[in-house]
């Protein structure tokens, strides 16, 4: 395996253990800072899907700037692998979390094994995309905009939620921050 192809597949391992245990850590850190309002921006305000989301995106983002630093610079398709990532991750999770909750009622084991499973295919995709031979740079201004638009919806919709069922939570029945 070729130096680069290896390093890359070692960043993508340790970005989805990373992505995992920090995303983990993130659905407790707003409760454990006191409910510090800043927090809010990186950590589950409550229990609804999207904070679930969030608690994915953020760690695969800030692993996806170090990857960027470490080898992503040099990689033609790195946005747009980072792009697919950072959409496919949360989009496996909605299908997967209603899916399985259509058939029998939510199961904890179950949301963990779907958070994982999404991130882990994330980085997989992430992957292959980067040492396919295929060039997607053409879409790079496309894929920088989407990340960006992910990093803005990601930023603001725990502080200002749409009423949505994505966004209820379902233990207290309310939207965004818990007051």
């Amino acid at each position: 395996m070729e130096p680069l192809r290896k390093k890359t597949l070692l960043f993508h391992v340790f970005g989805a253990i990373f992505t995992i245990f920090l995303g983990s850590f993130f659905h407790f850190i707003y409760e454990l800072s006191g409910f510090f309002k800043p927090v809010a921006l990186i950590g589950a305000v409550n229990e609804s899907t999207w904070e679930h989301l969030k608690i994915a995106f953020w760690p695969a983002f800030i692993f996806a700037i170090i990857e960027y630093f470490s080898y992503g610079k040099n990689q033609k398709n790195f946005y747009f692998a980072k792009a697919k990532e950072l959409y496919i991750i949360p989009f496996l999770i909605i299908v997967f979390f209603y899916g399985y909750a259509v058939f029998i009622e939510h199961n904890l084991f179950l949301d963990i094994f779907i958070f994982v499973l999404a991130i882990i295919i994330g980085y997989i995709v992430s992957y292959k995309i980067l040492v396919w031979q295929r060039d997607f740079s053409k879409y790079k201004i496309l894929a920088v905009g989407l990340i960006i638009i992910a990093v803005v919806a990601f930023s603001l919709l725990s502080y200002f939620p749409i009423e949505n069922f994505l966004f209820l939570d379902p233990v207290i029945g309310s939207y965004g921050i818990i007051k």
